[in-house]
């Protein structure tokens, strides 16, 4: 059994294809879940539907800069990709997270209020496989994501999201977990939970979806690199049993975009800020390109 791993087969212009519901035909975002209608239109134009990749972690994880830097890698044709943005909506979140990263900042948090996230719509075709790929994804705000697990239905546009999901990456701090915290494991076994249960999966049966556990900021523990896997049985060992007992396509990395880290102290409001120094990137695009390739056939165009 999978979770939904089909849009709306037949788009119409006033219908938003996350949440289905009508919008008037000059709509900018869908007036329930305030996803961009233009996405609706640029996938009529292809005639075909697009597939929905979700980025899930929790808060301050490094969602916003992981999408930002894996979608401008695409554009850049890195590895044996190459990428077409549908919209100039969809270069938004590489260019505010690329602009902050070379200024040393990192990004503004992404806001829970959906009508403020971004969203990228790309055309990614990989040399290996020779097939284009239309792929929607969202930068979902951590809090949202937060509130939605503990209190499900509460933010009706991520239960649509991960629903419509034909792939997940899942994003866990390394750091955190390496220092002992159980943070990080409590959050992604509450994650997949939430997805078993909107998966309406049989107990004898196992979810489908694949997912791709990234261990971020995996700078701090270089180990992830070495096995990933064997890093999250020994430190994120919930998290690794309620994989192996429940999805049946799941695979680990680990990935790390700042290469260094300074801090600012403003000393009027006692705060430290931590400063990107470098940007080193390393293990964005394998999970990508798991993702892809696990795909079911009838998914990718």
């Amino acid at each position: 059994m999978s979770i939904e791993t089909n849009l709306n087969t037949s788009l119409t212009p006033d219908v938003c294809m996350i949440c289905g519901t009508r919008n008037v035909s000059n709509a900018m975002q869908c007036i329930e879940c305030f996803a961009p209608m233009s996405i609706v239109r640029d996938a009529i134009a292809q005639d075909r539907d697009p597939k929905l990749i979700s980025v899930v972690g929790e808060s301050n994880v490094g969602k916003t800069v992981f999408l930002g830097v894996l979608l401008d890698m695409l554009a850049q044709r890195a590895g044996d990709f190459q990428a077409i943005p549908k919209g100039a909506y969809s270069v938004d979140l590489q260019q505010t997270v690329i602009s902050h990263l070379a200024h040393r900042m990192f990004p503004p948090k992404t806001p829970m209020e959906a009508n403020q996230w971004y969203w990228a719509y790309y055309q990614v075709l990989s040399r290996q496989s020779e097939q284009w790929v239309d792929l929607v994804m969202p930068d979902m705000a951590g809090e949202s994501l937060a509130a939605e697990v503990a209190n499900p239905e509460t933010f009706r546009v991520i239960h649509n999201l991960i629903n419509k999901s034909q792939g997940l990456l899942m994003l866990v701090d390394a750091a955190m977990a390496a220092q002992g915290s159980t943070q990080p494991d409590f959050f992604a076994m509450k994650m997949l939970s939430y997805i078993d249960s909107i998966s309406r999966t049989r107990r004898d049966s196992a979810v489908e979806v694949p997912i791709a556990i990234v261990l971020c900021k995996a700078d701090h523990c270089p180990e992830c690199f070495d096995d990933p896997e064997a890093f999250v049985e020994a430190n994120l060992n919930r998290l690794w049993n309620l994989c192996e007992n429940r999805f049946e396509r799941i695979s680990y990395f680990a990935a790390s975009v700042v290469g260094s880290l300074g801090y600012a102290y403003n000393e009027a409001e006692d705060y430290v800020t931590p400063v990107p120094l470098h940007t080193a990137l390393t293990g964005i695009l394998e999970p990508f390109d798991w993702i892809l390739r696990n795909l079911k056939p009838e998914m990718v165009a």
